[in-house]
C-alpha cells in the first residue's frame, strides 16, 4: 500500500507540474515548449514559426511569421473578417468534407498546367486575386507583386484600392493583368477607371457585387477610432475632380447593359455564390463569374466558397468559366475546386503576407507539390469538357482532367448529388 501511495503522489505531482508549465506563458509558446522538448516544433510545423520566411515550409508559417512583423492595425486588415469571423473560417473548413481519392501506378512525370480563359493562356490556372492597399505591407506595393507575377506568367487582378495606379502596376510586371471594379453611385468616376484599365492593357474588368454595404469588420472599425490615421495613396483616384465614392447599394442587374455600353473588356462578377444569381449572369450575357464571400470579409454568411461552388455551376450550365476564391492554402485545396469544376482560382491573403515577409520582387520558391499536380490539364492535354454533376463524378473526373484522382467524402464516392447545394459527394 506504501508503494501505491508513492505512487499516486508521484503521479499527482507530475501533472500538476505538467498544468504550471502549460499554463506559464513561456511554455504557451511554441518556441518556449521547443526549447524543452524540441520534437514539439518539428512534430507540428503549423504551430513553429521560422527563423526567417526562407525556412518557412507553408503558408501557414508564412502567416506567422507575418503575424510577428505586421502592426496590428494592418493585421486586421489584411485577415479581420466580418462579425465573428465563421464566413472566414468556414471557407477553410469547406475543404475538409472532400476527400482526394487516388489511383496508382500513373505517369505524372510530364505535366502541363496551362489553362485558357476568356481567351488569354495562363501558366497555370492560380490567379492572384485583386488586394488593395499594399504599401502598408512594403513599400512597392503592388508593383513588387505585379513583377513577381510576371516572372512567373501569373495573372493578376488589379484592386480599384491600390496604391498605384492600374498603368503603373501593368508597366511593373509583363504577366498578364485584369481590373477590379467597385461600383460607384458616380458613374462618370467608374468610367474613368475602366478607361485607365483599358490603356492599360487589360482585357476584363472584374466587377465586385458583394458589397452594396461595408462589411461588419469590427477590428478594423476599433484601430480606425484610435486615430493616427496617415494619408495614402490612391493611385486610381487620381486626376479625377468629380466626387469618388465607391459602394453603390441600389446596384441591379442593370449595370450589365452600362458596362456593355462604356467597355470593350470582358466582364466578369465577382461575387455569385448561388444558382440563381449564376442562371441570371447566363441571362445578362457576363463572360465569366468568379465564387467569391470577399474572403468573408462582407456578409456572414456561415458558408464556405467551395460549398457554394457546385450549385453555382449548376447555374451556369457550362456557358462561361467559373473562378473562385476563399481560404486556399494548400495545393489539394486547388485541386479540389478544379476537380469539382472551377476553371482556375484566386488567391489573395497568401501573396500579401508573402510580400512583407519574403519583401519585394523575389522569386519565390515552388509551391507546394500538390500544386505539381493539379487536376486541371495535370498528365496531358484534352479536350475541354465540363464537370457533368449528374453523372458518374469519378468517370467525369477522368473525363475531364485525365487524372488518376477523385473525390469522395465519408458518404461514397460514386456520384454528386444534382440537387444537394452543398456539393458533397453523395453515395
Amino acid at each position: 500500500m506504501n508503494n501505491t501511495f508513492q505512487l499516486d503522489r508521484t503521479g499527482l505531482a507530475r501533472r500538476r507540474l505538467l498544468s504550471f508549465m502549460l499554463q506559464s506563458p513561456l511554455f504557451a509558446s511554441t518556441v518556449g515548449l521547443a526549447a524543452w522538448w524540441p520534437a514539439v516544433a518539428t512534430a507540428l510545423p503549423e504551430r513553429a514559426i521560422p527563423e526567417s520566411a526562407n525556412k518557412a515550409l507553408d503558408v501557414f508559417q508564412m502567416k506567422a511569421v507575418a503575424r510577428q512583423t505586421l502592426d496590428l492595425k494592418t493585421w486586421h486588415f489584411v485577415m479581420n473578417g466580418a462579425d465573428d469571423g465563421k464566413t472566414m473560417n468556414a471557407n477553410r473548413t469547406a475543404f475538409d468534407a472532400w476527400q482526394i481519392r487516388v489511383r496508382r501506378l500513373v505517369d505524372v512525370s510530364r505535366i502541363d498546367t496551362e489553362v485558357e480563359i476568356l481567351g488569354q493562356v495562363l501558366k497555370s490556372p492560380i490567379i492572384l486575386a485583386p488586394v488593395g492597399a499594399q504599401q502598408s505591407l512594403h513599400d512597392d506595393g503592388e508593383l513588387a507583386t505585379s513583377s513577381a507575377a510576371g516572372t512567373r506568367r501569373t495573372l493578376m487582378i488589379c484592386s480599384t484600392m491600390t496604391n498605384y495606379s492600374v498603368g503603373e502596376i501593368a508597366a511593373a510586371g509583363r504577366g498578364p493583368h485584369w481590373f477590379q471594379l467597385y461600383p460607384s453611385r458616380n458613374r462618370a468616376f467608374m468610367k474613368k477607371l475602366i478607361d485607365d484599365a483599358e490603356a492599360a492593357g487589360c482585357r476584363v474588368v472584374v466587377l465586385t457585387i458583394d458589397g452594396p454595404t461595408l462589411g461588419n469588420r469590427e477590428a478594423e472599425r476599433w484601430f480606425r477610432g484610435q486615430g493616427g490615421n496617415e494619408s495614402v495613396r490612391l493611385g486610381n483616384f487620381e486626376n479625377f475632380s468629380g466626387p469618388t465614392p465607391i459602394g453603390d447599394s441600389s446596384l441591379t442587374w442593370d449595370i450589365m447593359n452600362w458596362l456593355r455600353a462604356n467597355t470593350r473588356m470582358k466582364i466578369v462578377l465577382k461575387g455569385i455564390v448561388t444558382r440563381e444569381d449564376a442562371a441570371l449572369a447566363v441571362k445578362h450575357r457576363v463572360d465569366g463569374i468568379i465564387v467569391s464571400n470577399h474572403g468573408g470579409r462582407q456578409a456572414e454568411s456561415n458558408r464556405g466558397t467551395l460549398e457554394s461552388l457546385p450549385e453555382v455551376l449548376d447555374g451556369a450550365d457550362g456557358r462561361f468559366p467559373v473562378l473562385i476564391d476563399g481560404g486556399f492554402r494548400r495545393g489539394t485545396d486547388v485541386f479540389k475546386a478544379l476537380a469539382i469544376g472551377a476553371k482556375a482560382v484566386c488567391i489573395g491573403a497568401v501573396p500579401v503576407g508573402a510580400r512583407r515577409v519574403r519583401g519585394g520582387g523575389r522569386r519565390s520558391r515552388d509551391p507546394d507539390p500538390a500544386v505539381r499536380i493539379q487536376a486541371h490539364h495535370a498528365v496531358r492535354r484534352h479536350d475541354e469538357r465540363r464537370c457533368d454533376h449528374s453523372r458518374l463524378f469519378n468517370a467525369s473526373l477522368n473525363q475531364r482532367f485525365q487524372f488518376p484522382f477523385a473525390l469522395m467524402n465519408g458518404d461514397g464516392f460514386n456520384t454528386v448529388s444534382t440537387a444537394s447545394s452543398s456539393g458533397k459527394v453523395s453515395g
